[in-house]
């Protein structure tokens, strides 16, 4: 996406909510050439990032072509629904928790989203136009959201310096509670036993090496907003501890009998799933590129990722071609090679029409 539009101007866009994400979205739109307007709650907040630079001018531009919800979690639904209200162009959110603004807002003009990128710093002290590059930033479009909206919002996210990851809003806040707030928690509880230890013995902390400075890192995020994330992505939070009590109960069992082979395997298990995690990207020769035509019909674009979802399949990238002879578009989506047939053969069974072209 070029930082110009068709009448030639700068790209637009509205920022609402100026924290450490909402800054640092718009510090990296404003690096691209966009005119940037910045609004917050906090009063006195929007002038003071207008005076740093972060935004050009304060307030709700509504032309933008792209509004980014950056607040709270349990704010998020009506905030989403005040910026599609006075604005004119695409709506998106940044909250970690998707389930609630997926079912809460039903608009053709959003698509959810979550950037998987933070600090420790907090607002606009740790805003930083960089913070997205490398990151994966997690698209959840409904039935309801139009394939122009996506295309919009991904163009934006990879200028940004992100990868777009596409699922359903359930599938996120199921995958993330394990690999985001469950860690955290996990994290917290860990610093607080080892704090409680520290009261008897002031130099446990001292010793404190790197691979427990590495683990409880996170735990030195902002703790005020675990308390909206919890609450609303309670049941899916609940369910991950549970397996991880779980494995911590089987652990404990395999250490205090001394099972030596138990352990052993568990610890070569383990180290074999962390190194497969992937990298940013697979290898070019490791994709495929899938074309879908996108149907006329209600939420057709929302149904390539659900499908995708359901199969296992990773999007890896996603864009929409539209056709100038009509308003419809093709979705040009890159998913793992060994998973293309089966991909393309669960939207074919859906009354799509894609097609495989591998990039090797």
């Amino acid at each position: 996406m070029t930082s110009d539009d068709a009448a030639g101007g700068p790209m637009r866009a509205n920022v609402v909510g100026l924290g450490l994400i909402g800054g640092s979205i718009a510090l990296g739109l404003r690096s691209h050439g966009w005119h940037v307007s910045g609004d917050d709650v906090v009063d006195g907040r929007a002038a003071e990032a207008v005076r740093r630079g972060v935004v050009d001018q304060a307030g709700i531009d509504a032309d933008a072509d792209i509004t980014f919800v950056a607040v709270p979690v349990l704010a998020a639904v009506d905030a989403v629904q005040h910026a599609l209200k006075a604005t004119t162009g695409v709506v998106t959110d940044v909250g970690s928790v998707k389930g609630a603004v997926g079912t809460g807002v039903d608009d053709e003009r959003f698509v959810g989203g979550h950037p998987m990128a933070g600090s420790e710093l907090e607002g606009l002290d740790g805003a930083d136009a960089s913070m997205f590059n490398g990151a994966v930033w997690v698209l959840t479009p409904t039935p309801a959201t139009s394939h122009v909206t996506l295309s919009m919002v991904t163009k934006a996210v990879r200028l940004l310096g992100a990868e777009m990851v596409a699922m359903t809003p359930a599938r996120h806040d199921e995958m993330v509670a394990v690999v985001s707030h469950v860690p955290h928690l996990t994290a917290a509880s860990l610093m607080g036993v080892a704090a409680d230890g520290a009261e008897e013995h002031a130099a446990l902390l001292r010793l404190a090496a790197g691979g427990f400075r590495d683990m409880t890192r996170i735990a030195s995020g902002h703790p005020d907003i675990w308390l909206d994330i919890c609450e609303q992505n309670r049941p899916a939070i609940v369910s991950a501890l549970d397996r991880l009590i779980d494995g911590l109960t089987d652990m404990r069992e395999i250490v205090s009998t001394s099972d030596r082979d138990g352990l052993l395997g568990r610890l070569q298990r383990a180290r074999a799933a962390r190194s497969n995690l992937p990298s940013r990207i697979s290898r070019p020769e490791q994709l495929a590129e899938v074309r879908i035509p996108i149907p006329d019909r209600l939420g057709a674009a929302a149904e390539i990722f659900t499908l995708a979802a359901r199969e296992s399949v990773n999007i890896a990238s996603f864009e929409v071609v539209h056709l100038a002879e009509s308003n419809t578009g093709v979705a040009v989506v890159l998913v793992d090679a060994d998973a293309a047939v089966r991909y393309r053969d669960a939207l074919a069974s859906h009354g799509f029409r894609p097609a495989i072209t591998p990039l090797s």
